[in-house]
């Protein structure tokens, strides 16, 4: 399988099997293997960012959380949680799904329900970061 090289320093210790013609990678956090879709392999690498990188323990990341939107279940991508705190909301796209306005909007409104303090859009390739502050969306580069 031919997997996009995404836009991170560094590399991650990732752990894939295949079963017939389907491929699968391990998510630490659900400690199961997964179906490796474009998305998921963008999920896992901020998964092992999150991990190995940040030093944050497994039980501070959430992935899949059902949230209520406007009468329809919805799940977010990835939720970095401190002390049980909502702090980053990470929305993850498949690398070939440019990142838009529109698909801002998608990850605010998930947040509106969340709460974080931070939330990240991104499709591998391409990162937006924005704090929330006075109610709007501060855009920035991280260091």
């Amino acid at each position: 399988m031919e997997l996009p090289k995404l836009n991170f320093q560094e590399t991650f210790d990732f752990k894939f099997k295949k079963d017939k013609d389907k491929f699968f990678i391990y998510d630490l956090v659900r400690k199961t293997y997964l179906l490796l879709t474009p998305e998921e392999w963008v999920r896992q690498h901020w998964i092992h960012y999150y991990l190995t990188i940040k030093s944050y323990s497994v039980s501070a990341l959430i992935t899949e959380k059902k949230i209520v939107l406007n009468g329809l279940t919805k799940r977010v991508d990835l939720l970095v949680t401190e002390k049980t705190q909502p702090k980053i909301l990470v929305e993850c796209k498949a690398p070939q799904i440019k990142l838009t306005e529109k698909t801002f909007e998608q990850t605010a409104r998930y947040n509106s329900i969340i709460g974080a303090k931070e939330i990240i859009l991104t499709n591998g390739l391409q990162h937006i970061h924005a704090f929330f502050e006075n109610g709007e969306y501060q855009f920035y580069r991280p260091d």
